[in-house]
């Protein structure tokens, strides 16, 4: 749960930087880009390996360049279902996955710099134990953070210092 609350505010928190920088995207409020930052999130994990798999013909034939088409689909995908996000134009739809992808990997490095994570895994204990009860949220060392877009191989193998 802890991991699922961390990834949607990073990926809401990147939405408003791609919307500041890239032309054609258009978050509303921020409770809107929490809202397509979900939506994003299930449509990566539900619909996105389905279309994966049907092109890997036209991806193994373009040399993986076919999937900037498949990431900038399932962002347009998930604008459909949010009033207040939009991705209009060729630009937006090819560059705005990329640089979401480039925003969350930075805003992550940044938050687990600062400790973010482990501050919340510490709240998320103390209210535990005020409770009297263990609270149903997965520990910050079993966390494995997905980035709202993978088309970027190369920007995750890069360490920012």
């Amino acid at each position: 749960m802890l991991g699922f609350v961390l990834t949607t505010l990073v990926t809401a928190l990147s939405l408003i930087v791609v919307d500041f920088f890239v032309p054609g995207v258009g978050i509303a409020t921020f409770p809107v880009a929490i809202g397509a930052a979900i939506a994003i999130g299930f449509i990566n994990s539900s619909v996105k390996p389905l279309i994966q798999l049907l092109s890997l013909p036209i991806t193994l034939l373009s040399l993986g360049s076919f999937s900037l088409v498949i990431n900038g689909f399932c962002l347009w995908f998930a604008s459909l279902f949010v009033p207040g996000f939009t991705v209009h134009g060729l630009f937006s739809f090819v560059f705005a996955p990329i640089a979401l992808s480039i925003v969350s990997t930075l805003l992550t490095n940044f938050f687990i710099s600062k400790g973010i994570d482990k501050k919340l895994a510490s709240l998320s204990d103390r209210l535990s134990a005020k409770l009297g009860r263990k609270l149903d949220l997965t520990s910050v060392n079993e966390v494995n953070y997905q980035p709202a877009s993978e088309q970027v191989i190369l920007v995750e193998a890069v360490e920012v210092h």
